[in-house]
């Protein structure tokens, strides 16, 4: 077949169809490609095929130009019709698929790499990007990979994890591409506006340990870092929520993502508590990270001196946040609980839970070696009222996020982009 040159592309194409790059990487899962690119161009998308040079070992690129919107691409230079083809390419995109996305693709991306076309699109694209590992199960289970991808993830990137089934070597595990006609039916979404689990969804995150006066100078605090709800509210912005972060912390901490969270600002446990209850009126769910004082006090007018003597301290309990957030939630909403233990973890998270009537407890040793507060680090236990408990080993706090965001998406109800 002998392809004609269009005329030259400009480096910002511009048209109402979307334009999809496919991304091919040297996978055996490349022939499924092929049924994907068909299955993009039924749906009418204009669709611009590239491969890596190791997908080329499994899959032809007449194939892919026959069945493309236009020809496909395997490599940076050495096209006269498209001079800067990552550019063309990645500017003009509303998507790009990777399918397969091989362990050396993945890295790759990771580490911002361009040393071939389809990673200088990727770099060079704003548009979503959607990738479809495929690989063996001891590759896809190897924590460099989950690395990466946590890493992809943080960065805004869309992973359709593979499925369990027969593999190229003749055996059965994780690992094998997702089918066409699924990854169609999420493009479909993405065109549509969604971008990740908590599309659509209000979240309502508190983070940060209340400080409680004692005198204009002094307060009685905790050692709440305030780090696991920054990470919490981070991840559900990039799992597609409107996330709303009422801290303590907002001198201490920064977001990556804070053009995107509205940020509210508190101090006391009053202060949040009443936070929590203006805000939690239209949000989805509600997420009580915060460390709230169990105890406050009335603040003198003056600093307290010194020698006139230890002052006497009549602490009072604060107020029950989290009993009146669950008293006056709205129909439909998940609640999330926080549970900071030191002995009896499970048995005491497994009585908070029926206590506080949460939808998810999320339970953690704080004195366990690199877990709770002040540490990047965090270990777990999730608690719902109907499932086993389920424990996150260590792991980073933004880590801990995306599998307490994962229980929340599966408990919201769907919803449209």
């Amino acid at each position: 077949m002998t392809w004609t040159p269009s005329p030259m592309p400009s480096a910002t194409p511009k048209s109402s169809t979307p334009r999809i790059v496919l991304g091919v990487a040297g996978g055996i899962a490349a022939y499924k490609s092929v049924e994907l690119l068909r299955l993009l161009r039924d749906k009418g998308y204009h669709v611009a095929p590239v491969l890596t040079p190791d997908a080329t070992r499994f899959v032809g690129t007449v194939t892919f130009s026959a069945l493309a919107s236009e020809p496909a691409r395997t490599s940076l230079f050495g096209d006269p019709t498209t001079p800067i083809p990552h550019t063309y390419l990645g500017s003009g995109a509303s998507l790009v698929i990777v399918a397969p996305a091989t362990a050396h693709l993945i890295a790759r991306y990771a580490m911002g790499l361009a040393d071939d076309l389809l990673t200088a699109t990727l770099l060079a694209t704003r548009a979503p990007v959607l990738l479809c590992p495929a690989m063996h199960t001891e590759m896809w289970e190897q924590p460099s990979v989950q690395e990466n991808l946590a890493t992809l993830r943080r960065r805004g990137v869309l992973v359709l994890e593979p499925e369990i089934g027969h593999l190229a070597g003749g055996d059965e595990g994780t690992g094998r591409l997702v089918e066409p006609v699924r990854i169609v039916e999420l493009v479909d979404r993405i065109i549509q506006g969604y971008r990740g689990a908590l599309t659509g969804a209000r979240v309502l995150v508190s983070a940060g340990g209340t400080r409680e006066a004692i005198d204009p100078v002094r307060v009685l605090s905790n050692r709440s870092s305030g780090k696991q709800g920054y990470a919490l509210a981070e991840t559900a912005c990039r799992m597609g929520a409107r996330v709303t972060l009422v801290t303590t912390m907002e001198r201490a901490l920064s977001l990556d993502t804070v053009n995107a969270i509205e940020v509210v600002a508190v101090e006391s446990a009053a202060e949040l508590g009443e936070a929590m209850r203006t805000h939690s009126r239209e949000s989805d769910c509600v997420i009580m990270a915060a460390a709230v004082a169990d105890f406050t006090l009335t603040a003198a007018g003056e600093k307290l001196k010194k020698r006139e003597g230890a002052p006497e301290l009549h602490l009072k309990l604060s107020p029950d946040i989290l009993a009146d957030l669950v008293a006056h939630r709205t129909k439909g909403q998940i609640i999330v609980g926080f549970a900071a233990e030191t002995a009896k973890v499970l048995e005491n998270g497994l009585l908070k839970l029926r206590e506080k009537g949460v939808d998810l407890l999320v339970v953690n040793d704080v004195s366990a070696p690199g877990a709770g507060f002040e540490h990047a680090t965090n270990e777990v236990i999730l608690l719902e009222h109907s499932k086993e408990p389920e424990r996150i080993s260590l792991r980073s706090k933004e880590a801990i996020s995306w599998e307490i965001l994962a229980r929340v998406a599966a408990l919201l109800p769907p919803r449209a982009p």
